[in-house]
């Protein structure tokens, strides 16, 4: 295959589309036979051979036994070849970093990955680039096979030039975005040599869920990051906005920041949440002020608050802690409203909660639900379905790492 420069974000063409209608279906039916593809696209017969003519060139398709025939020449069978290709994705959570690589089927070769304990942009920068240092080193047999390298990030992507705009706290009393100084994409590339995809985190789970997980019958889901930010897609494509913006539900302006307090929202469903939804301070607060609170996440921390983080709440909330039980009971509330908000603009099939909280448990996933159908218009939740993220930690990394891929399928 020849080169690909994965920056080059430009409308697909007839062809491109049709490359990745045809390598899509072959990964997610196959295998199947130039006739059953013909039927299922809905393109004459002549016009499939030529893109598998081709593929089968590139070796990104290969042909399979016989398949049983009513009469005359039997179809022969065409299958994706995994092997012909590899991809990277990064993928930053609440609670750790994943990196994977990936074969052409969206399988995961490899994967490696840290706890996340950098707050800076800088520092996160650093361990994205020493995961997918990582990843190369045990990757020897498959490096002349990687195609590219995919990021997930937080933050608003400059698709331009592949820098980011990162959310970052400052003065400990309000919340902007912040300007990287340097691109990120043209980092990675410098080191590694390779092409590379920065995407929102978001955006990036949204299509790896539908890529690996959902019926591809759904065309239009949201993908709730945690509730900070969200992937949107609308009649089966990715929706990112006129600049590549779109999925941050929140507005923010520190200067009239009194406007934005309200009893259920505390703060406004609509003002920006910390990443956590603000769980670990509300109960690290609750804490410090009752001491007869919290029995079982003190035990988990040694009575050391400072040591509190989601996955001690979660912990807690498992062992009937009603502390952590109530708080999650009420950030579910908060997350359902900001989703029933969004279900009512967007009126999507599926609702799919990610981002770290689909640890949370089933309670959780049910307040929320219950939420949005208390909220939102009674025709938009009709048939809504609000689950929880099937990729989990993974979804960001396979995401991204997928988006890769289809910008190989599709540059071909």
């Amino acid at each position: 295959m020849r080169p690909i420069n994965l920056s080059e974000i430009t409308e697909l063409n007839e062809k491109q589309r049709r490359n990745i209608a045809i390598l899509e279906m072959l990964r997610r039916f196959g295998p199947l036979s130039r006739p059953d593809i013909s039927q299922r696209l809905g393109v004459n017969v002549v016009t499939v051979s030529h893109y598998i003519d081709e593929f089968v060139k590139y070796k990104l398709v290969v042909e399979k036994e016989l398949d049983v025939s009513e009469g005359g020449r039997r179809p022969v069978l065409l299958e994706l070849n995994p092997e012909a290709g590899f991809s990277i994705g990064v993928g930053l959570n609440l609670m750790n970093m994943v990196g994977v690589l990936i074969d052409l089927k969206g399988n995961i070769v490899l994967k490696t990955q840290i706890d996340r304990q950098s707050v800076t942009v800088r520092e996160v920068v650093e361990c994205v680039l020493d995961i997918i240092r990582e990843i190369i080193r045990r990757s020897k047999d498959y490096t002349k096979d990687i195609k590219g390298i995919g990021v997930g990030i937080a933050g608003i992507i400059d698709k331009k030039d592949g820098s980011i705009r990162w959310p970052e706290r400052i003065k400990h009393n309000y919340t902007y975005y912040a300007s990287v100084n340097f691109p990120l994409r043209d980092l990675i590339e410098k080191e590694f040599g390779l092409p590379v995809i920065i995407e929102n985190d978001a955006t990036s789970a949204c299509f790896g869920e539908h890529w690996l997980e959902l019926d591809p019958a759904v065309k239009n889901i949201i993908f709730m990051f945690s509730g900070v930010g969200c992937g949107i897609m609308i009649n089966g494509q990715l929706y990112t906005g006129s600049r590549g913006c779109a999925g941050e539900p929140s507005i923010y302006n520190y200067k009239q920041d009194h406007l934005f307090h309200c009893s259920m929202g505390n703060p406004c469903f609509l003002k920006r949440w910390e990443t956590d939804l603000g769980i670990v301070e509300e109960v690290k607060n609750i804490l410090s002020t009752n001491p007869q609170e919290g029995i079982k996440i003190r035990q988990l921390v040694d009575n050391r608050l400072d040591n509190i983080n989601l996955k001690t709440i979660f912990l807690a909330a498992r062992g009937n802690d009603e502390t952590a039980k109530g708080s999650l009971d009420s950030v579910a509330r908060r997350l359902g409203i900001k989703t029933a908000y969004l279900v009512n603009i967007l009126n999507p099939e599926i609702v799919v909660i990610g981002g770290g909280f689909e640890e949370a448990g089933e309670e959780f996933l049910a307040k929320v639900n219950q939420t949005v159908k208390e909220w939102a218009f009674r025709e938009t939740v009709e048939d809504l379905r609000v689950v929880y993220s099937q990729l989990r930690e993974n979804a960001v990394a396979l995401g991204v790492a997928g988006l890769v891929l289809r910008q190989v399928f599709a540059h071909l």
